[in-house]
């Protein structure tokens, strides 16, 4: 098929970007690649065009090509496209640079081993460099085109490999110096200088001479593949941020730097630091972040490097900047911010944060700022939120709440209040304190929320406020006592807000939660109301009842059971007996049940309150709880019964859960007339009635019988079990387990645990002992009788006699029948259902020992053959590890001796 044409490839990547997987799925999916890659290439497809398709590489690679291979082969085709452009300007060089690139990252190709990698990193550093340029493979017009887009694609393999450029540091540093683009080959610099520092610091090792010309890391070079390996677990963001507690305790201080390296890394950060006025603000940012993780807690790199960085940023306009330097100012704190800097730094965030002229999210942002501003001096414990410390009410005094706010800026400016509150003390004038303030518009947000048919968004705005004051001043009851009065008073206004305080009680603390719930119950139970407010009021109900108070409760359910008389509001009425039953319900819930299944004109209502007082009187208080567990019955099913039964059921029925034990084989059992597995249990937590079932794949032995075990707990050993097998042929196989057990909670579970495997050795059985003085005689008659229907065989075992007899010990002593040890054995070993195998050990030579075997089953030679050389080699393993341990025992005494002399 040849190329495409260009109406041809737009129906095609049209059909491809409205749905890539469909497209991937169909017919035209596994040639899109192929296609893309030769098309390439194509005369008849003009440049913008294939840009097109490079576009669409740099959007989909993983689709494209979805593996490792693939990949490789991708980028190989790329780079020789690249190669053969003509020497003319063309728009396809950036585009071919950046898909290769991003074809090795995506497709997991990235490395020493890949021969695109080995072309496509040199041919970056050359076109960083501008070496390559001007040599036919572009014109002198795009080299710094050229060169931005190589520090891109050097940056971002970087970032996938961190360490990758640690053997380049010192020439990034040379090429910064010299005339070319300078904002990519600073941040090029600033993270590969960031990642080596990280993953030296690591290493506890220094610099190794890295920022120095001419010099490199010993046996890496430009690209230091071993920095790239250590490097991969240590990724981490590249966007400027402030740094965790965990961060800032791990620090840089284990990196061990000569004095001529420390003077060479804060010439190298003065250098960067120098280029950021040539910079765009969102690079400056990334620049400072980057050198500002790097330096901190290093020691011997004063922070006062920034200091020039800082005063000419401290009055900058850009939301990118600042956040640099609230970013630095948790770097560093006091090492870099004086006082003054924080006191200036805070008041131009709040004087800013009030400008009128502000757009909502840069108002939003100044308040983040402020919120989260990072301290000087900590005061609080660690995680405590807290105002900032020169943050008081008269610097705030503008940036109260307001009614008249946007909902967003109103909860920021609510939550901003709430740490003034948090750390206001008392004071004569309270008119004007913080926390009066607070009072007042909460009042204010109850009052429109209050309003009979108000929207919606009102009450949200007052559910949330509500919570965030709850959580900023969980600890102070002088807030709390208005807090849940007022939101009493909200419900009794509309209790068609029992959704919003459901919820609100599913976030807040026990600080607020309960006293609320207490005071909600009463308000219910008190104020009746119409049947419209009855269908809330149980929807509360069902939410704050207890058990305390469960006269009160029920007293107002029997007085509204008659009034329930349609479907919605007897299964209302049936939720809150539910929630008492999960609660304890006593004998007046009992007769409130049999009057309800007596009374409800709804079968279903009446056949569900039935359900529910059968479980009051057959289950216990544990065993109830967990009955009336959240039900896994889908919301759509026509009757609430079933829904019940449903759940009901899926507390009772066995549910299929996560293994709570490992088991693996122990050692063989070589008696009885069939092999025997010794399992051994290790619980990893406490199981009741373990019952062990256990599939053969294929029909190679008999069905196995269940184990059963009454207790495993962790921390007590188990018993080994007695798996008996019943091979119907003698080969290995592969056990499925699966456990059935009950839990501690009374649940009945089943889990699948690993398959056990079975080997050839297990299989082994003895032959009965012959009586003294015939075993000779009794070998020779079973040896005879192998042939002429069964197969002989010889093996060479290359061990002396010394080993063969520490070999028999081990692994065969069951088995033999007749020994002159340590240079002749005679085994019989009996394979399950009716076959045998014998082995003759004997004469053995000075390199070895020859064995001949025999076996009446043909079938079994080449599984005696992996069996035997397997014992060999472990023996040979096992002699070589022991010869070690000799010798360094001998050297160890030679050490003795010589000190003692």
């Amino acid at each position: 098929m040849g190329p495409l044409s260009r109406e041809a490839w737009a129906q095609r990547l049209a059909a491809f970007r409205a749905s890539p997987s469909a497209f991937m799925e169909g017919p035209e999916g596994e040639d899109l690649g192929r296609d893309l890659l030769s098309d390439l290439r194509s005369e008849k497809l003009n440049e913008q065009t294939k840009v097109s398709l490079l576009a669409l590489s740099l959007e989909y690679p993983a689709q494209l090509w979805p593996d490792t291979l693939v990949a490789e082969a991708a980028a190989t085709s790329l780079l020789d496209t690249l190669v053969l452009l003509p020497p003319r300007p063309s728009a396809l060089r950036r585009p071919l640079l950046l898909a290769a690139t991003t074809v090795l990252a995506t497709g997991g190709a990235l490395g020493p081993t890949s021969g695109a990698s080995c072309r496509l990193l040199p041919l970056l550093l050359g076109l960083a460099s501008g070496s390559d340029l001007g040599r036919g493979f572009g014109p002198i017009s795009e080299q710094r085109p050229l060169q931005a887009t190589a520090c891109e694609c050097l940056r971002e393999l970087e970032s996938c490999k961190p360490g990758l450029l640690g053997g380049s540091l010192w020439l990034l540093r040379g090429l910064l110096g010299q005339e070319g683009p300078v904002q990519p080959l600073s941040l090029l610099l600033a993270l590969a200088l960031r990642n080596t520092l990280m993953i030296q610091s690591k290493a506890g090792a220094g610099l190794q001479g890295l920022l120095m010309a001419g010099t490199s890391r010993i046996g890496g070079g430009l690209w230091d593949w071993t920095l790239a390996e250590e490097g991969d677990s240590h990724l981490q963001p590249q966007a400027p941020s402030w740094p965790t507690a965990e961060e800032v305790e791990c620090g840089l201080a284990a990196l061990e730097l000569s004095p001529e390296e420390a003077r060479e890394l804060r010439a190298a950060v003065a250098q960067l630091l120098d280029t950021t006025y040539l910079l765009t603000p969102v690079a400056q940012a990334q620049l400072l972040w980057l050198l500002g993780w790097a330096l901190r807690g290093l020691p011997g790199q004063p922070p006062a490097l920034f200091k020039p960085q800082l005063v000419r940023l401290l009055g900058t306009a850009q939301l990118t900047l600042l956040h640099a330097v609230l970013a630095l100012k948790a770097a560093f704190g006091e090492a870099l911010f004086t006082a003054q800097d924080e006191a200036l730094l805070l008041r131009r965030l709040t004087l800013a944060a009030q400008h009128p002229a502000l757009p909502t999210p840069t108002h939003l942002f100044y308040l983040h700022c402020l919120l989260n501003f990072p301290e000087n001096w900590p005061l609080g414990p660690e995680g405590e939120e807290a105002a900032p410390l020169l943050l008081g009410p008269q610097l705030c005094c503008g940036l109260l709440p307001s009614l008249l706010n946007d909902p967003m800026v109103l909860l920021a400016r609510l939550h901003l209040l709430c740490l003034l509150c948090a750390e206001e003390e008392e004071e004569k004038d309270q008119v004007q304190s913080p926390r009066c303030y607070l009072t007042e518009l909460l009042a204010g947000l109850w009052q429109r929320a209050a309003l009979d048919g108000g929207p919606r968004a009102l009450a949200t705005l007052c559910f949330q406020a509500s919570y965030l004051v709850a959580h900023c001043l969980a600890g102070q009851p002088m807030v709390l006592t208005p807090l849940i009065h007022g939101l009493a008073l909200l419900y009794r206004s509309r209790p068609v807000l029992a959704p919003h305080f459901v919820d609100l009680l599913d976030h807040v603390g026990p600080e607020l939660g309960e006293p609320l719930r207490v005071v909600l119950r009463q308000e219910v139970v008190s104020s009746p109301g119409g049947d419209e407010a009855l269908r809330w009021h149980l929807q509360m109900l069902a939410k704050v009842v207890d058990r305390d108070a469960q006269s009160a409760t029920l007293s107002f359910l029997q007085a509204t059971a008659a009034r329930c008389t349609d479907w919605g509001l007897q299964q209302a009425l049936l939720r809150v007996c539910r929630a008492l039953l999960r609660a304890g319900g006593g004998s007046g819930l009992a007769d409130l049940l049999q009057a309800l299944a007596r009374q409800l004109e709804d079968p279903d209502g009446r056949d569900h309150a039935r359900l529910y007082y059968i479980l009051l009187a057959h289950l216990t208080g544990p065993k109830l709880g967990v009955a009336l567990g959240p039900s896994l019955a889908a919301p759509a099913l026509a009757s609430s019964l079933v829904a019940e039964n449903q759940g009901f059921v899926a507390a009772l029925m066995v549910q299929e859960a996560q293994a709570p034990m490992r088991l693996s084989v122990g050692p063989r059992r070589a008696k009885g007339p069939l092999p025997v597995l010794q399992l051994q249990v290790e619980a990893l937590e406490p199981v009741y009635s373990l019952e062990l079932r256990f599939r053969v794949e294929g029909q190679l032995y008999a069905p196995l019988l269940a184990v059963h075990v009454p207790c495993v707990c962790p921390g007590r050993a188990a018993r080994p079990l007695l798996l008996p097998l019943q091979p119907r042929r003698p080969a290995p196989a592969r056990l499925h387990v699966r456990a059935l057990y009950t839990t501690p909670t009374g649940l009945t579970c089943h889990a699948h645990l690993p398959p056990l495997i079975v080997n050839f050795a297990d299989l082994f059985l003895p032959f009965p002992q012959p009586p003294e003085g015939v075993g000779q005689g009794f070998f020779e008659d079973l040896w005879d009788s192998c042939l002429p229907e069964g197969a002989e065989s010889r093996v060479w075992c290359p061990l002396g006699p010394q080993g063969l007899q520490t070999l028999v010990s081990r692994h065969l002593e069951p088995f033999v029948v007749v020994a002159q040890p340590p240079t002749s054995y005679y085994i019989a070993i009996r394979l399950p259902p009716d076959s045998r195998l014998l082995l003759r050990l004997e004469a053995a030579q000075a390199d070895g020992v020859p064995v001949a075997l025999r076996t009446d089953d043909w079938a079994v030679l080449p599984l005696v053959g992996d069996y035997l050389r397997g014992l060999w080699a472990a023996e040979e393993s096992q002699v070589g590890r022991t010869v070690a341990l000799e010798e360094s025992c001998l050297r160890g005494a030679a050490k003795v001796q010589d000190t003692l002399l």
